[in-house]
């Protein structure tokens, strides 16, 4: 599996992955000791990678990277979809999420998207598709999960910023599209959170 570079914003590195031969649980592993190899000028193997204990049931937990048994200052944040994945390592201070679609959904996919979408009349179906991917961005990096509607999620009239009407925070909205994807980062500076199914916080 070749890493594709992508072009994120300052404190986050990110690639892309594509190989139906390596499993998700390698994909993202490869991807992320070659970003915080290259950030770090130190040989990806001698990074570990290790999943967060999760803390309640069906709680998606987190890789932590650590080096010589001391855990690293970085937050590294995975999306999935089919053969691919998108790894972005980030700054502890950045909170980030991520979506990554194929550019052709099927028909399903299609179907769920506009029945949550609001859009324009005579909208594409890769409107919709952006839209969504936004969308799905800010709720990943916002950590509620599905328990925000997706309708809920605020877009500005460009796309570029995004936020839930029951939060402050805004996250920019950066398209980092590659190799017949659509690959959507959300980010906003501020201490990482990771939201728990109970309503609590946890910062780290």
């Amino acid at each position: 599996m070749e890493p594709v570079v992508l072009k994120a914003p300052a404190g986050i590195d990110a690639s892309l992955g594509w190989d139906p031969a390596v499993t998700p649980h390698d994909r993202k592993r490869i991807l992320a000791r070659v970003i915080i190899g290259a950030r770090l000028g130190i040989d990806p193997a001698s990074v570990r990678l290790e999943r967060e204990p999760p803390t309640t049931f069906g709680h998606h937990t987190r890789l932590i990277a650590s080096v010589d048994g001391k855990e690293l200052p970085l937050v590294v944040t995975v999306a999935e979809f089919r053969a691919a994945t998108v790894v972005a390592v980030s700054d502890h201070g950045i909170r980030v999420g991520i979506d990554l679609r194929d550019m052709h959904p099927d028909a399903d996919l299609r179907a769920a998207i506009r029945s949550h979408s609001r859009l324009w009349e005579g909208s594409t179906d890769l409107d919709y598709l952006n839209h969504w991917t936004r969308v799905q961005a800010v709720l990943a990096a916002d950590g509620r999960g599905m328990r925000v509607r997706p309708e809920l999620v605020v877009l500005d009239q460009g796309g570029t910023r995004g936020w839930t009407p029951d939060r402050p925070t805004r996250y920019q909205i950066v398209d980092l599209s590659r190799n017949a994807y659509v690959i959507t980062l959300a980010y906003a500076a501020g201490e990482a959170e990771d939201s728990r199914p109970d309503g609590a916080l946890r910062r780290r």
